[in-house]
Parts: structure tokens; C-alpha cells; sequence
């Protein structure tokens, strides 16, 4: 077989992907936080980038930027600081010494109650378990290697209070007797909150009862034997097992059911954060107004020193012209990457509004089926980039605070001929569950007859997806008999 080689011009065409085009693509899927921290970054790493103080300045600085007429170079001269005593006389040293000597003063520095900083100036630090536990043992009477086995166990407890680590696993790292560890953790169990270090949830439940003195009662008797009946609310089981009556064993599940299964819980880090929307939707008169929200997002220019370095006014060598004209170019295309994601955001959520009408007048019964291709259709733009741009995006409207993923959904057919959102019928199932007898409640078929007396017609293995997507019990989970 013979080898030859040979040269062939070949024409083909594919897409390539710019570093300026994923920019673009990953401005879109950005939420509003991401943007902001995005936004902050690249101030900080581009010299070029400048925070303007309105829209038109940033507008004004993005057409200097994109022309080709050269800019005018600032006449105004940097005068140099002098340090002399000008200007003195119109600080108040008062209230700048009170600020400096807010965290180290003493409780005796400020005369009067009046003097004194508010309190909302002071900055507090949220204690946690392991600071609450550590403050108790402080107090409490330890001997040194009983007080390092304890230290121990606190490291080892996770967010709801509960003891990770085995007491071999405890032993081995502070070379102490198993034994030792289990009579350490004993006492460690009695700290406040109760059921504090516990192992399981059920060790968690019987320390709570044993702390409120109810030894030997019915409720330390159902958390010992019969924790598992108690879960699945099998309660004339439990019943025929202790030899007591159906009541008796009601009131103890009112008790156990008052004790907390997380002791730690209140002792959690995590902070509450308040979903921004990237847009607003107003009524005014008859019709929808959409509003971008720009608060807290920076509006970038240009920055004039560089554009006049360019413009040949200041002498600068090749390199540095080179660097800077490359931050410019990063520069500019940031800009236009975020002016074109305001526009496309407000342009889906017009779209939106057109479809969805029913919905911002009557309410989540009238939501329409509605699917990427609609918007992607109406605005003249590719379906991926509908599903960028509606993700991790929040609108408000009349009608509450709604991710813009969620006005896309299949639709169902009813009796009528016609057809209804998902999410519609996700509400009725939520309403028919809210006004069901939480001693008897509703099966799946059950909501199924009802949904087909209202128009709905689904199966019922739809309702029991669209329940659990909803976070709602089975039948058996949502049963109250006292």
C-alpha cells in the first residue's frame, strides 16, 4: 500500500465564539447580585472604567468612546495639596474624635446619656451554638481533660445541634476512655438549648422529656418503643401496644409534638437575604408600564485621562498606548454587554405583559400556557436566549414578586376545549388542599374528582406530582385527629 501526501483547500463555515460574545452570553444569565459583583470587579481591575453619576453621563462617555473624533483635553491644571492649617476651622473635631474613639472608649468617655452614639452605629456579632455551648462549659465545673473532651464534642456538632462524631471517633483525637467521652457528653446534654448534642432525633425527644421531669411517663414510653408508629401517626397502634386509650395517647403527642427536633437551629448563621427584582411592572390607567431597576447598578463611562492619553495630547509610549487601548476595548464592550442586557430583559418582559394580560388583571387562575418559542417568536430572538435571560430574574407586578420563569408553562386541557397553565392548576390543588378537613383529608383521587368538577382533567399520578412539587403531604402525612 503506498503513502503519498497531498495539500486540499478546503471552505467551511462554523461558529466561533469571540471572548466578546460569551461575555455577552454570561451577562445574560447573571442575577442582579452577580451583575452588581461582576460590575464592581472590573471597576477595580480597569483603569479605564469610570462610575458615572447619571444615565447621560455613562451615555456620553460610551459615544466619546465609540467616535473617532478625538476628545478635548482637560484645561483644568491638578493643583497640589498644600499641607497648611487652611480649611481647619471647618471640620468638627467633636464628632470626628467621638467616631474615632467609638470602638476602643471606655463607658465613662461621654458625660452625658445624650452624647453617647446610637446603638444602630454599633456592629453586633450573632453568637452561635458553639459560642453558647463554649460560654456554658466556661461556667460549669470541668476538670481539664473532662474540658477538652467537651470542647470536643461542641466542634463537633453540626447546625441543628446534633453530634456528628462517634465517642470512639472523640476518644481517639483527645486519648480518653470511650467510657470517659460517654460520661462527658452526659453533662454536655444538659446545656441549653435541650436535646442539645444529642446522636439522634429520638435521643434529641427523650432528653427534652427527661429535662421536664417526665420519666416514666406515657410520652417517654411512645419516644423509647414506638418512635416509628409515632412518625407515621399510627396511633391506635401505639394504643394496643402500651394498653392505654386513644386519647391518652393523643395528649402525649401534643406534647411531643411541642418539643424541638433542632435544638441549634435558633442559633443559626444564616442570614435572611431579600430578593431584589431586576424589573418592575406598573399599572397605569389601562395599561402596563415595565420599568428597568438600574438602583445599585453603577452606570459606567469612559474615563476622560485615558480617552485624552489616547487622543495624542499627553506623550506616551507604545506600551502603554498598547494597554490602554486594550482596557478600552474591554472597557466598551462591558458597557454595550450591559446596555444590551437592560434592553433584552425589558424587551422578553413586554412580551410577557402581551401574553400573560389575563394573569396581571384576574390573577393566577387566568395564567395562559406559555413557552419559550412564544416570546423567542414575538421579539425575533433565539430561544436560548429567552431561557438565559429569564433565569434568576424577579419581576414585580400587581399581582406579587414572580421569577420570570415562572410565566413559562405547559398547558392542560379542560372540558371547555380550552387549555390551562400548569401553574394554575398547581393553585387549585394548593386551595383544595387548604379547605380540605385536616381530619380527614383528601386522597389524590379524591382531588382528581374534584379538579374534573371544576374543568380540569388530569390523572391522578399528575396530581400526586404536582403536590409533591408543591411540598405538600400525602393524605396519610396531612391526617390530624386531635
Amino acid at each position: 500500500m503506498a503513502l503519498e501526501l497531498r495539500q486540499q483547500l478546503k471552505l467551511s463555515q462554523q461558529l466561533v465564539m469571540t471572548p466578546q460574545l460569551q461575555q455577552a452570553i454570561k451577562l445574560l444569565q447573571l442575577s442582579r447580585l452577580e451583575l452588581v459583583d461582576m460590575v464592581q470587579q472590573e471597576l477595580e481591575e480597569n483603569p479605564v472604567l469610570d462610575e458615572g453619576q447619571d444615565e447621560g453621563e455613562a451615555r456620553e462617555g460610551v459615544q466619546e468612546a465609540e467616535g473617532i473624533e478625538e476628545p478635548k483635553a482637560s484645561t483644568e491644571e491638578i493643583k497640589e495639596v498644600a499641607g497648611e492649617s487652611e480649611g481647619l476651622g471647618d471640620i468638627d473635631w467633636q464628632t470626628y474624635l467621638e467616631g474615632y474613639n467609638l470602638g476602643g472608649g471606655s463607658a465613662d468617655y461621654f458625660e452625658e446619656d445624650d452624647d453617647r452614639p446610637s446603638y444602630e452605629n454599633l456592629l453586633t456579632k450573632k453568637g452561635t451554638l458553639a459560642d453558647h455551648l463554649s460560654w456554658q462549659l466556661n461556667l460549669s465545673r470541668f476538670d481539664d481533660v473532662e474540658r477538652r473532651v467537651a470542647a470536643e464534642i461542641i466542634g463537633n456538632l453540626d447546625d441543628n445541634g446534633f453530634l456528628k462524631a462517634t465517642l470512639e471517633e472523640i476518644g481517639t483525637l483527645t486519648e480518653v476512655d470511650p467510657a470517659k467521652v460517654d460520661q462527658v457528653l452526659e453533662k454536655v446534654q444538659e446545656f441549653d438549648p435541650p436535646g442539645v448534642a444529642s446522636r439522634s432525633l429520638q435521643e434529641c425527644l427523650l432528653k427534652q422529656a427527661l429535662l421536664l421531669g417526665m420519666e416514666g411517663s406515657l410520652v417517654e414510653a411512645i419516644l423509647r418503643n414506638h418512635i416509628s408508629e409515632m412518625e407515621s401517626r399510627k396511633y391506635p397502634v401505639i394504643a394496643k401496644a402500651l394498653g392505654v386509650s386513644l386519647d391518652e395517647v393523643f395528649g402525649a403527642a401534643k406534647v411531643i409534638a411541642g418539643f424541638d427536633p433542632r435544638p441549634g437551629s435558633a442559633y443559626s448563621q444564616e442570614d435572611v437575604h431579600y430578593i431584589t427584582p431586576d424589573i418592575f411592572v406598573y399599572k397605569v390607567a389601562e395599561d402596563y408600564v415595565v420599568v428597568l431597576n438600574d438602583d445599585g447598578l453603577p452606570n459606567l463611562r469612559i474615563n476622560a485621562f485615558y480617552r485624552n492619553a489616547l487622543s495624542g495630547t499627553a506623550g506616551i509610549d507604545e506600551k502603554a498606548g498598547e494597554y490602554i487601548q486594550e482596557k478600552m476595548r474591554g472597557a466598551l464592550w462591558l458597557i454595550k454587554s450591559i446596555h444590551q442586557r437592560q434592553r433584552t430583559i425589558y424587551k422578553v418582559t413586554k412580551s410577557i405583559v402581551k401574553f400573560q394580560r389575563d394573569f396581571f388583571d384576574n390573577g393566577i387562575e387566568h395564567l395562559k400556557p406559555l413557552v419559550l418559542r412564544d416570546v423567542a417568536e414575538d421579539i425575533e430572538m433565539h430561544e436560548s436566549t429567552i431561557s438565559r435571560v429569564t433565569t434568576n430574574k424577579y419581576v414585580q407586578t400587581p399581582q406579587g414578586l414572580f421569577e420570570l420563569k415562572y410565566f413559562f408553562n405547559s398547558g392542560i386541557n379542560t372540558s371547555g376545549g380550552e387549555s390551562i397553565a400548569s401553574e394554575s392548576v398547581k393553585n387549585k390543588i394548593r386551595e383544595i388542599v387548604s379547605g380540605e378537613n385536616p381530619k380527614k383529608p383528601f386522597s389524590d383521587q379524591k382531588i382528581v374528582e374534584l379538579l374534573h368538577l371544576q374543568g380540569v382533567h388530569i390523572a391522578r399520578r399528575t396530581v400526586t406530582k404536582y403536590r409533591e412539587m408543591l411540598g405538600i403531604g400525602s393524605s396519610t402525612e396531612r391526617k390530624r385527629l386531635f
